[in-house]
């Protein structure tokens, strides 16, 4: 038996994304600390009191933005084949985050701004989904490790923080900005880049 979702719910969550779409935009332009719930308001289009039946600060505002994010990076993962190497999981990975990042859909880190971090950090639903990412990534490296893909020269840490921190590489800005690459001759330029820094051994990166 199906239920059908009314109408005025479907209409809620349908702003709900669009509010969240604006945040990833302005968290990525301004930062958190310079974000208002004016700007917010004003992005999506509503009245300031409409925003708030939706979310009631600026800190739910990010956490939800961030969370939808790393839900988004879980869906991806599961996506992929058990059988496929884990080091063409990582490098997936790197591709899909860099992709969605040219299509505004990366916010800035967390480190940018220790407010936005102390208040995640209260944020249950954040921090129980970024538990998960984080532990996947980390078995994602070990196991590329035991399968001698990558090299000892990089400790698991850097590749994991790097997998976070590659598509909100403002070195992307600069060469949007250029315009002399399509975007996927940047993100195929920034994924050669950076796993090439990470393999064991100096072959070609594929395609």
């Amino acid at each position: 038996m199906k239920f059908k979702i009314p109408f005025k719910k479907q209409q809620f969550d349908a702003r709900e994304e669009a509010i969240i779409d604006a945040v990833n935009h302005l968290l990525s332009e301004k930062g958190y600390d310079l974000m208002t719930m004016d700007d917010v308001a004003d992005a999506v289009g509503i009245a300031k009191g409409s925003l708030y039946k939706h979310f009631s600060s600026k800190d739910k505002l990010a956490a939800a933005a961030l969370t939808r994010l790393l839900k988004a990076t879980e869906e991806e993962l599961d996506t992929l084949a058990e059988d496929m190497p884990a080091i063409d999981h990582i490098r997936h990975i790197l591709i899909w985050s860099l992709r969605l990042r040219l299509q505004g859909g990366v916010p800035h880190l967390p480190s940018t701004s220790r407010t936005l971090q102390r208040n995640l950090m209260l944020n249950l639903d954040y921090v129980m989904v970024a538990l998960r990412v984080n532990k996947r990534f980390y078995a994602l490296v070990a196991k590329a490790r035991e399968q001698g893909a990558l090299t000892a020269l990089v400790p698991d840490d850097v590749v994991v923080y790097t997998l976070y921190s590659r598509a909100c590489d403002p070195t992307m800005e600069f060469l949007l900005r250029d315009q002399r690459l399509s975007h996927e001759q940047i993100v195929d330029a920034m994924v050669h880049a950076t796993m090439g820094g990470f393999l064991s051994a100096p072959n070609p990166i594929p395609a």
